[in-house]
């Protein structure tokens, strides 16, 4: 009996802080470069966190038309961009004639959707007291594009004529990992050939920025906003927003043999767990993020000991940093000490729903390069994180299984493992 269908990944497309595009991104990563500034998208002055790292985004100039533009939110747009560059990076794009549109599927992730829009085409219809129930026509006829998440997979499915599985996940924090994870599955379960998986947020906005302020979880680091994202750190007061997108090819291992594509890594293992505990605490142990890293590598069937990068959450959230920390000393015993540790989010910010699929394109850049991205900002010790959180600057090191992990508030706990192409049976 055949074992299930090898999963690989053989396009990136990213859209991030700091410079769109999977080179751009990159860069930043390997340099240690902070995208974390003032917030510009609109007067942050009445929050408590002004600060954001936000994408240099022009969707014009980066091949969307006006009508793309004008009917999506900016989510959408940054997930159209990038599945472009996915699609392209694959070399999908030179041979669709030779793609079985109806075994290709969509799985992407978001957090909260086209919350910008919809957040804009309400102060438009409310505006001086006017009753759109009355006059339907003051509101834009692409409004509904702003109620429903499921618009991006919706145009992405359009735009390369998938006729497969659609689908969007939308867990949280979680998202991005687990729309990879589901893509996954559904190439093993012999559902599609081929996914463009991945997610896109982008959150910052006054009512996203004032949830978050609600509850204290974001930094208020408003005079030094370039190193306000500290994972890790024992000075942590707070993630910092973000938004972006990254979007995957994923494809069964055989079609993807066949057309000679190249292939960064294998999608080897996946699994996600709920605390079932309270929307925003942790338990200190770990136990629940635990019991989804091991549930992932024994899928992949990989021994702990053999996981050679971790790519973490990393909030810099207090409670976080610690539940996290102890969930890899759970999972991976005494070779947590021993493992390179890094949070991209102290360079990118936390892009909610959209992080945790650029995470895994972060993974996939390490494992090609033989570069592990660091954790920047963190200078002083938590007696509580005592890892090895790459602190400031990247390392050259070979990478040939990362896991990738995720939190997300509700109480949901996912991992990913990356193992580099060819190490499977």
């Amino acid at each position: 009996m055949s074992g299930p269908r090898r999963v690989v990944l053989t396009g990136i497309g990213v859209v991030a802080p700091g410079g769109t595009g999977r080179r751009a991104f990159w860069e930043l990563l390997t340099e240690g470069r902070t995208a974390t500034r003032r917030i510009t998208l609109f007067d942050p002055e009445q929050f408590r966190s002004q600060i954001a790292a936000e994408c240099d985004f022009d969707p014009l100039a980066l091949g969307l038309t006006r009508q793309e533009v004008f009917r999506n939110d900016r989510f959408a747009q940054f997930a159209m961009v990038a599945a472009d560059e996915a699609v392209a990076d694959s070399g999908l794009g030179e041979r669709e004639s030779r793609l079985d549109h109806d075994r290709l599927a969509v799985c992407l992730g978001s957090a909260v959707g086209a919350t910008t829009r919809l957040e804009d085409e309400y102060a438009l219809v409310s505006d001086g007291g006017r009753d759109w129930l009355v006059d339907p026509g003051y509101a834009s006829r692409f409004l509904y594009n702003a109620l429903v998440p499921s618009s991006v997979a919706s145009e992405i499915a359009c735009r390369f004529r998938a006729h497969g599985p659609a689908t969007v996940v939308s867990t949280g924090c979680t998202s991005g990992i687990d729309a990879v994870g589901h893509a996954q599955q559904l190439i093993q379960d012999d559902e599609a050939d081929v996914v463009l998986a991945g997610a896109a947020d982008a959150p910052i906005s006054p009512i996203s920025v004032a949830c978050f302020d609600a509850i204290r979880a974001t930094s208020a680091r408003n005079d030094d906003p370039e190193h306000a994202s500290r994972p890790f750190d024992a000075t942590r007061d707070g993630f910092v927003m973000g938004e972006g997108a990254a979007v995957l090819v994923l494809e069964e291992y055989g079609h993807a043999l066949r057309r000679g594509a190249p292939v960064y890594a294998e999608v080897a293992g996946y699994a996600n767990r709920c605390n079932a505990f309270h929307m925003t605490g942790l338990r200190p142990d770990g136990a629940e993020m635990s019991r989804a890293i091991d549930d992932a590598l024994d899928q992949a069937r990989v021994d702990p000991a053999a996981v050679s990068y971790v790519n973490a959450h990393g909030s810099g959230t207090r409670q976080n940093d610690v539940h996290e920390t102890a969930a890899f000393k759970r999972s991976l015993g005494e070779h947590a000490y021993a493992v390179p540790v890094s949070s991209i989010k102290s360079m990118v910010g936390h892009s909610l729903g959209a992080i945790g699929s650029i995470e895994v394109a972060a993974c996939a850049l390490a494992i090609r390069h033989g570069v592990v991205p660091p954790t920047a900002n963190w200078e002083k010790r938590d007696p509580e994180c005592d890892l090895d959180y790459v602190p400031k600057t990247a390392r050259e090191h070979r990478v040939d299984v990362a896991l990738s992990v995720g939190s997300g508030f509700g109480g949901f706990q996912s991992a990913i493992v990356l193992s580099r192409p060819g190490m499977a049976a």
